[in-house]
């Protein structure tokens, strides 16, 4: 009745649980042109479509004004949300992120709504000038070979 009672499997055998393995390392030969491959692969996505640059660009354009207007008082400081969110996107679509992507998806397609509901508010031409930058910058997002080089 006096049983050991095992509470865990490793103590039976420690090498399975990887207590007494050593780290392995990578072979110096294949590592650094995996990398090389890897930058060239993004570089090439990049080159090969550049408006993907021109709107990370814009969107942190619209980070940095964004932080302006809270710096300035003339916008409230849950603007900063907004910020962060453009940074974010517009730092993630420079590495062809699949979720930058739908995030500055969403924000262009919101901003062409806001600045042309202010410009028919309004009758303000340089809100429609935005807004048709906003609807041109998603109707370059949606295409199929901007869709296909994300990961």
């Amino acid at each position: 009745m006096t049983e050991h009672i095992k509470i865990d499997a490793a103590q039976d055998a420690p090498n399975e649980s990887g207590a007494g393995l050593e780290p392995v390392e990578p072979e110096t030969a294949i590592a650094p042109a995996r990398l090389e491959r890897v930058k060239l692969g993004r570089m090439r996505t990049l080159l090969r479509l550049p408006g993907l640059a021109a709107v990370s660009l814009y969107m942190m354009m619209l980070a940095g004004i964004n932080i302006l207007g809270v710096a300035a008082g003339q916008t409230p400081r849950a603007f900063l949300i907004f910020s962060a969110l453009f940074f974010a996107a517009g730092c993630g679509l420079l590495l062809a992120l699949r979720w930058a992507w739908a995030l500055t998806l969403a924000a262009v397609v919101l901003l062409a709504g806001l600045f042309f509901w202010k410009f028919v508010s309004s009758h303000d031409f340089p809100f429609a000038i935005q807004g048709l930058l906003n609807l041109i910058f998603f109707l370059y997002l949606v295409r199929t070979e901007v869709r296909e080089r994300l990961r």
